[in-house]
């Protein structure tokens, strides 16, 4: 038996970030109730009222060559009609795309952290959608961490967002015996060098993973702060589940990173893959933006 994901003991060594297929969705949605005339100077809107939006996923190699893999993104599962409604991207799994330019497939992946089941974030795990044939789970190799509210939401959801999750995805990963539902800020699988945050503003249960970094950690953000704009505490996203709880989080998580050098990793933003958090009088920004992240030093 394959013992390839028990955590080694040494600590990361480098981070990618990974362009999967990217997305347009409307603007007013992204925003909530910040006023049009505010966010089109953040992000400009096309002429359908969408702003372009990444699905950048983390990679992580480790000392001891394990590959951790933080979400996977949309893919390219949907049938081309979706596609074009939900504003999606290319055709072809531009996520594969990424990892080939590194030398690797989805087979060289040990771990896929998900911090939820949306389909923005996890239609990566599925093959590239087909006439011929229904959809399949990619990274064989790899065990799929996912937390426990999260999980269950992706089995009964919710009528208000129900739309934003794949009904075929929680069978596949059930079949695949390669599951790991956490509960708790730690997970056996990933090992001491990660650690979670938890938030449930956005959706139940929502994983932010924290990668330990001796310049400083680095938070995978998920759709707590999809992107730079997002950081400044009242901006939410008309998508969230309790607006005001989400704020809430998003201070206490702020506030940690700026104590503790921290940074933020972002899915969604069009141009920032990673920034310091920084504050000022109460006010939270980013700092040391990188556009892309390369082989990082962990």
């Amino acid at each position: 038996m394959s013992n390839r994901t028990s955590p080694p003991p040494s600590r990361p060594a480098r981070a990618w970030s990974l362009l999967g297929n990217g997305q347009r969705l409307d603007g007013g949605a992204m925003f909530g109730n910040v006023p049009r005339a505010l966010w089109a100077r953040w992000i400009a809107p096309d002429d359908q009222h969408r702003i372009p939006l990444a699905c950048r996923c983390l990679l992580v190699e480790e000392e001891g060559g394990r590959r951790v893999l933080f979400e996977t993104g949309i893919g390219a599962f949907f049938p081309p009609k979706l596609r074009d409604r939900f504003g999606v991207t290319d055709a072809e799994h531009v996520l594969l795309g990424s990892l080939a330019a590194l030398g690797l497939t989805d087979a060289d992946v040990d771990v896929v952290v998900l911090s939820h089941l949306h389909f923005d974030h996890a239609g990566g795990l599925l093959t590239a959608w087909s006439p011929d044939a229904e959809p399949a789970l990619l990274f064989p190799n790899a065990r799929f961490v996912v937390g426990r509210e999260a999980w269950e939401r992706a089995l009964d959801p919710h009528p208000r967002d129900r739309a934003s999750f794949i009904p075929e995805l929680p069978a596949l990963l059930e079949a695949s015996g390669r599951l790991d539902v956490v509960d708790r800020a730690t997970s056996d699988v990933l090992g001491p060098d990660y650690r979670f945050h938890t938030s449930s503003g956005h959706t139940p249960g929502l994983l932010l993973g924290e990668v330990a970094s001796d310049d400083g950690p680095i938070v995978f953000a998920a759709d707590l702060i999809p992107g730079v704009p997002w950081v400044h505490l009242p901006v939410t996203m008309g998508y969230d589940r309790y607006p005001e709880r989400l704020i809430d989080e998003k201070a206490a998580l702020l506030a940690d990173l700026v104590a503790r050098g921290g940074r933020l990793f972002f899915t969604h933003d069009p141009e920032t893959a990673m920034g310091r958090v920084t504050e000022d009088h109460g006010r939270y920004g980013v700092g040391e933006t990188a556009a892309r992240v390369e082989a990082l030093p962990l």
